[in-house]
């Protein structure tokens, strides 16, 4: 079947429109429509509309829907079984479970969402510990290859990802410190698939600094540090390969109440530590990076109910927890910044802890068909 010029412009109109999942059914149509939907115009093309308009966005949750607290939390025989899974953003209804890609029945972590790829390791991670940028979409797998950069053990390390707009190439950043603070930093390359240690560590840098979220934005690698009771933000670039430090606003005096993240297209923290003087209401300062400087914001005012911010969804609403201390997990809540409006999901977070401190998640998450095609990277 063969297209004239003007019929393959309506029909790339329609099927641009629809989600991932149903144009991988579509590639065995016949092979002019698998040439167009696999091509990597129409990959880019179907992107780009789905990034721009939002378009097919779901939530990304590290759940259990019937998480109740056994009766002994601490006993090592009890094993709390939650999973991943993506869930409408609009109705909160579960659309798929996402197993491990390989068939492992290790629980993973999920280190970064970004135009449909996923970046997953170990829950807990090691020097060694093996990485894969997924699309559950397509369900298709790249694995980067083991770095040969490392020969010592580390005691601490992170992982972020993210895309760069200005290299078009999908990044992964790995951070690693010893006992002794000595750091290394290595960056992960989608299209060459190679891995690059970083030579040069600031000296600034050379601190200790524990697992506090971070964020990833247009190629640059956002974590939270601390020097002994100051807080500040590290930048990496991972094109131009330069660090930089935002010293943290002087409200900032714990990690706690602390949230990292992005707003509007700008690095954004969010923190709640001060009582609200309105009553029935809790207050989270917020300030976001404009020009190197942190400029504050009206402060965040929701409903008080043992709320607090894990982070904001691509639609530029807060991702609020409510704790429940009695079942366990926590509830999942998105919040209007301007409006107030506290919404709802019926969506209960299993939790993760990492020593003393706990971590929850949920991330935005868009069908694409990146990685659709091998040979597009």
């Amino acid at each position: 079947m063969t297209f004239s010029l003007r019929k393959k412009e309506i029909l790339i109109d329609i099927l641009v429109r629809l989600p991932a999942k149903s144009l991988v059914r579509f590639l065995c149509t016949c092979k002019s429509w698998g040439d167009l939907i696999g091509s990597s115009s129409f990959v880019s093309i179907h992107l780009n509309r789905n990034v721009t308009k939002h378009a097919h966005v779901y939530l990304l949750c590290l759940h259990h829907p019937n998480f109740e607290r056994q009766v002994d939390p601490d006993d090592p025989y009890v094993e709390q079984k939650f999973h991943w899974s993506i869930f409408s953003n609009e109705t909160f209804e579960e659309c798929s479970k996402l197993s491990h890609p390989l068939g492992s029945t290790e629980r993973y972590g999920i280190y970064g969402s970004s135009n449909g790829l996923v970046c997953i390791s170990d829950e807990i991670l090691n020097f060694d510990s093996p990485i894969h940028i997924w699309n559950p979409s397509v369900r298709k797998l790249r694995t980067p290859p083991m770095s040969a950069n490392i020969n010592v053990k580390f005691s601490h390390v992170a992982l972020q990802f993210g895309f760069h707009p200005g290299l078009n190439d999908y990044k992964v950043v790995r951070m690693m410190r010893t006992n002794k603070n000595a750091l290394a930093v290595e960056v992960y390359s989608l299209r060459t698939d190679s891995w690059k240690m970083i030579e040069t560590i600031p000296p600034w840098l050379k601190c200790t600094w524990q697992h506090h979220k971070g964020t990833f934005f247009n190629g640059v690698a956002y974590h939270i540090i601390e020097k002994g009771p100051l807080f500040s933000i590290m930048s990496f670039d991972s094109g131009s390969e330069e660090f930089e430090e935002f010293l943290a606003p002087d409200a900032i005096c714990n990690s706690w109440g602390l949230c990292i993240d992005v707003y509007k297209e700008q690095i954004c923290l969010l923190f709640t530590f001060y009582d609200c003087e309105e009553e029935d209401m809790e207050k989270s300062d917020f300030w976001v990076l404009q020009e190197k400087r942190w400029k504050q914001l009206s402060p965040f005012i929701y409903p008080s109910n043992c709320y607090s911010t894990m982070g904001i969804s691509i639609d530029n609403e807060l991702l609020m927890q409510r704790r429940d201390h009695i079942k366990g997990g926590a509830d999942l809540y998105l919040c209007n910044y301007e409006s107030k409006q506290v919404l709802e999901t019926g969506l209960r977070l299993g939790t993760v802890t990492y020593g003393e401190i706990e971590f929850l998640f949920s991330v935005t998450y868009i069908e694409t068909l990146v990685l659709l095609n091998s040979l597009q990277y």
